[in-house]
């Protein structure tokens, strides 16, 4: 849930034409405080694009633009104050420490922080003990952390981060999701990140946008959206046609979405699972393995393909 009803980004009808290429046509959508906000569209739906104008990076040629209350146009100072973000991925200067990168940034954004808080920041984001090593020998994932570290110099009120699990192994991703909920929990952040992947929108968000081809799609509680799609659950099994059976007999053939050779597809809700998984355990049907789907993703994928 929101912490607040208080909108941070009100962005209405946003347009950005580059040259005669129409890079975002009609993107609109509501941040609240508090929110993990899921910006969630294909490649080259135009999230980067939408994201440059948020920063006053590119000017929009059409649309409204507000941030925590104020216009964009004529309160870009006030506002940039209030964001840190990482869009693409992180720069650094490679053959200096951790430690030094971050003093640096502190500089050239004009704060005066104290080595003790540039510390407590690269420990918030799991690199203690590495403050001293230079960046070269540092991993995809260590670097993005950084980047996180980077936007908490001057402790924002809003962060932008844009594909940030872009090019990470399983392990990176986790970490990365693990700090973002963090920023929410522990620091009280409003998280607005960008993704092509469902899947990781689903995991930390509570609300998101869905764009395609610079449109504005759909936009909600991830909740509501995911409780209007159907749950399948797919059973990896030994005896198909025994399996069908068992549910004939026990009045549960409508719940069968599809069969393959080894699997049933069937449409219950989680409450059910373990039933049907006793059910044929019971009967003699061995089961190897559960695993639930969202129709999200086939929602997601109509959605863009329209």
């Amino acid at each position: 849930m929101s912490d607040t009803n208080e909108k941070i980004v009100e962005i209405k009808h946003l347009e950005k034409n580059f040259g005669k290429f129409q890079a975002v046509k009609d993107v609109s959508f509501d941040v609240y405080r508090g929110d993990v906000f899921g910006f969630l569209g294909p490649n080259g739906a135009g999230k980067s694009t939408t994201i440059r104008t948020m920063l006053s990076l590119i000017k929009p040629s059409g649309g409204e633009l507000k941030l925590f209350g104020k216009d964009l146009a004529k309160d870009r100072n006030y506002i940039l104050q209030r964001i840190g973000c990482i869009v693409e991925k992180p720069d650094f200067y490679k053959y200096l420490s951790a430690e030094t990168n971050i003093e640096i940034f502190a500089r050239l954004s004009g704060m005066n922080v104290t080595k003790s808080k540039v510390h407590e920041i690269i420990e918030f984001v799991g690199l203690k003990g590495r403050e001293k090593d230079k960046l070269s020998g540092f991993s995809h994932g260590m670097k993005q952390r950084l980047g996180i570290a980077q936007t908490l110099i001057h402790d924002p009120e809003l962060i932008i981060l844009d594909e940030p699990t872009t090019g990470l192994d399983p392990q990176g991703i986790i970490d990365i999701r693990n700090l973002i909920l963090q920023l929410k929990n522990e620091r009280n952040k409003t998280v607005l990140l960008s993704s092509h992947i469902l899947s990781e929108i689903e995991l930390i968000a509570n609300r998101m946008v869905i764009i395609s081809k610079g449109k504005t799609i759909v936009q909600g509680s991830v909740k509501d959206l995911l409780n209007a799609q159907e749950l399948i659950v797919v059973f990896t099994i030994d005896n198909l046609e025994k399996a069908k059976l068992i549910l004939q007999n026990a009045s549960m053939s409508e719940l069968v979405d599809k069969t393959e050779t080894t699997t049933l597809h069937l449409h219950i809700s989680q409450e059910k699972i373990p039933v049907v998984n006793k059910l044929f355990a019971d009967n003699g049907v061995n089961v190897y393995s559960i695993e639930a789907k969202r129709k999200l993703e086939d929602y997601f994928l109509k959605l863009i393909n329209a």
